[in-house]
């Protein structure tokens, strides 16, 4: 798909691309979020380096997924903030980088530490550990569409096209297929709110995000890119069945403009829990998803929930 003009409201400044003066806020957070699915459908996963400056941490997440693989999960909550005005990090135990090779055009990721496999995807939730395993990636994401600013707050949305390798132990991986990656910087408390987000290509090369934050009177959240055209979301629906664990079975989107009717099928979940600094906590199921529209277009993408304690059941 090639990049057409947005509405000016959701440019993107390329120097946003950077890194950000932080602000005062204890959970003033920076983040790089990136994510695939192979064309063949049988491998998907995620990236995310989270810089907390206030806290003196960066979360870094790694998860790979298929529905016929079990989970794979490299986290630490406490890896050090970068020095500088980069995304480098190396310790004794791993070292990873995320590059922005040329702004807005082409994002690099390299990383190689330790991860485990899990038996269950919500063992995470129990802190049950899994058989370690050594784990290398080199992937980069190329714009595949036109990156999209929210109206409302800090943080932008790049539909991309995915390639590169994976090394889980002695197992290599070409990667290559459709993805998504953000940007997003200010207050981050994943405890204050329930949110859905989802990313989706479906097989006509319509591109489908949606994000819908969980409070009376939320705006929608999202575009479609389809026809050489971005529009944004006037109006987003999403319901889901929760399994146990609260890892849902199935969801349905519906958007407009275009009609947009879509089915939902959870295929392989990366979940992950967060703790608060002050021990407030969310369940965070997030998972590489199979798309159908009401028209019969399919598509792959990945779809999250997140499900902060003591808060109401999603519906």
């Amino acid at each position: 798909m090639s990049a057409v003009t947005v509405p000016a409201a959701h440019a993107v400044d390329p120097s946003d691309e950077g890194r950000h003066d932080p602000g005062p806020e204890e959970l003033w957070n920076e983040s790089h979020y990136a994510d695939f699915v192979t064309d063949d459908g049988t491998r998907g996963g995620y990236v995310r380096l989270g810089l907390y400056p206030n806290l003196g941490v960066s979360w870094w997440t790694v998860m790979v997924v298929g529905p016929d693989h079990p989970t794979l999960s490299w986290t630490d909550y406490r890896v050090p903030v970068p020095p500088g005005g980069g995304l480098v990090v190396a310790t004794g135990e791993a070292e990873l980088a995320v590059e922005t090779v040329r702004p807005l055009e082409e994002l690099r990721v390299r990383a190689a530490g330790t991860g485990e496999v899990l038996e269950h995807p919500e063992d995470v939730y129990v802190g049950l550990s899994g058989e370690p395993v050594d784990l290398s990636l080199d992937l980069t994401w190329w714009t595949d569409g036109s990156p999209y600013h929210y109206d409302l707050t800090t943080r932008y949305e790049i539909p991309s096209r995915v390639a590169g390798t994976l090394r889980i132990g002695a197992e290599i991986l070409s990667v290559g297929g459709p993805g998504q990656r953000d940007h997003s910087w200010g207050v981050r408390d994943w405890w204050s709110m329930a949110w859905c987000w989802a990313s989706a290509r479906l097989d006509d090369g319509t591109r489908v995000h949606a994000t819908d934050v969980r409070f009376p009177g939320r705006p929608p959240l999202g575009y479609v890119q389809s026809d050489g055209r971005v529009d944004e979301l006037t109006s987003l629906d999403v319901t889901e069945e929760l399994g146990p664990h609260g890892l849902p079975r199935s969801a349905r989107i519906a958007a407009e403009p275009g009609g947009i009717d879509l089915e939902v099928r959870p295929v392989a979940f990366g979940p992950l829990l967060l703790e608060a600094p002050d021990g407030r906590r969310s369940r965070f199921p997030r998972a590489m998803a199979l798309y159908r529209a009401a028209d019969g277009r399919a598509g792959t993408g990945w779809i999250e929930w997140n499900q902060p304690e003591g808060r109401a059941a999603l519906t």
